[in-house]
């Protein structure tokens, strides 16, 4: 079974997701980001912006067949098209369909934006009626 965690307080969505998919890739393990279609477009341009030290390889779910199965990190408007099933990030106001495929399954919360908290509660709702047992990661205590 999937295992679900929702890590709280974000301060930036975007950010942290860049922060999480360095984490994940010198884990070695694979991952995918699903937002909608304008995030992933930001979020492109803010992992090919790092620094060279913590650069994170990645490309979008519609490159080359070749090089979507060559890269750790996959940008994805929709995870039920990925070849990888490690770990999904989820930057979405929705449960993304295709999420039991993942061994993993992170939802990223804002700190300040009450409609995202609002959905957030939503999924959590949504997963644990489902059996999922659900780990909480606070993002505030943690230091960020």
């Amino acid at each position: 079974m999937t295992e679900v965690a929702f890590h709280f307080n974000a301060p930036d969505k975007l950010v942290y997701a860049c922060r999480f998919a360095r984490k994940v890739q010198r884990s070695g393990a694979r991952l995918v980001i699903t937002a909608p279609a304008e995030s992933l477009e930001t979020l492109d341009r803010m992992l090919w912006a790092m620094a060279p030290q913590d650069f994170v390889a990645h490309c979008r779910s519609d490159a080359d067949e070749e090089l979507v199965l060559a890269s750790p990190v996959l940008l994805a408007v929709d995870a039920r098209s990925s070849a990888h099933h490690e770990v999904l990030l989820n930057l979405n106001m929705e449960v993304p369909e295709g999420f039991g495929r993942f061994d993993r399954l992170v939802e990223v919360v804002s700190a300040h934006d009450e409609a995202d908290r609002a959905e957030a509660r939503a999924r959590w709702r949504h997963y644990a009626s489902r059996g999922y047992a659900i780990t909480r990661h606070d993002l505030v205590l943690k230091g960020g």
